[in-house]
């Protein structure tokens, strides 16, 4: 599959097109799980050693072929493989900064769609220069959360707090809108509320569980979802919010099964290994 960013858009809101009822976007969401369960994409993944195992797990529970490979010399050729390309700066270090510029720049030479999870951009010098110079090598979707976009969109002098978000998602959403113009991506804004745009459409994502964000990697795992999506579907917009419904539903599903944050995690795994059409019925994008 090969995927080149769209030129960015100036203008007005555009209808979302995922699906006009609950009805039609569980169908949608429901395609798009089984086409990876049928494909089962190599997602490559340069991802932190906090979320390694979560996100590797993850993706083979919803059906996914994942590779935890940061190597500099090895990474240009698995980028070659894969289906897809998934970066996420959490625990950086010079050589796998290294690894993940030669990464995004094969994808991008391949016309391999790939994600860029900034963690923490905006905390450190270092996290910003390594997320403006990824950013720069196009990625198909951006996935942070409200902090982190507001510091892509340098609209804000405040320094992040680490890894989690001090804002609410939905006062990020217009900086991700100029980010993804900018950047001729998608950004997906995660929070209470899901957010995702290319510059000219918007959608919100309203499934997920309170718990969730206590459990770490929740957001990284999110990001490995979403690579997944996009290695069967062309359009970053459509593969980014189907992902992140998918992860809302899993998440609100898992909680209900769920005493507290440890066996969340347990049953978030299996509730993507058994996800069917019955359950997506959940799925709420607006």
């Amino acid at each position: 599959m090969t995927w080149r960013p769209p030129s960015p858009k100036m203008g007005g809101l555009a209808e979302p097109n995922l699906g006009t009822n609950m009805a039609d976007q569980a169908r949608m969401t429901w395609e798009l799980v089984k086409k990876i369960r049928s494909a089962s994409p190599l997602v490559h993944n340069i991802t932190n050693y906090v979320v390694m195992n979560n996100t590797a797990n993850a993706l083979l529970a919803l059906g996914a072929a994942p590779a935890m490979v940061h190597a500099a010399e090895e990474v240009e050729e698995f980028v070659a493989i894969a289906s897809s390309l998934v970066i996420n700066i959490g625990t950086l270090s010079p050589p796998w900064i290294t690894g993940m510029r030669l990464g995004a720049a094969r994808a991008r030479a391949l016309g391999k769609p790939w994600v860029l999870d900034p963690v923490g951009v905006g905390a450190t010098p270092l996290r910003t220069s390594v997320t403006q110079q990824l950013a720069k090598l196009g990625p198909a979707v951006i996935r942070a959360n409200a902090s982190e976009t507001l510091s892509l969109a340098s609209v804000t002098l405040k320094v992040t707090r680490g890894v989690d978000s001090t804002d609410p998602s939905q006062i990020a959403v217009e900086p991700a809108r100029w980010v993804a113009k900018d950047h001729g991506c998608v950004v997906v804004v995660s929070g209470a509320v899901d957010y995702v745009t290319d510059g000219d459409r918007v959608c919100e994502i309203h499934n997920g569980h309170p718990m969730m964000p206590r459990v770490t990697g929740l957001g990284c795992t999110a990001s490995a979802l979403v690579g997944a999506f996009l290695a069967v579907e062309p359009d970053p917009f459509v593969a980014a919010a189907h992902a992140m419904a998918v992860m809302g539903v899993a998440g609100e599903i898992a909680a209900e099964r769920s005493p507290g944050p440890g066996s969340l995690q347990m049953h978030l795994l299996d509730v993507l290994y058994q996800l069917d059409e019955a359950a997506l019925a959940r799925v709420r994008i607006r």
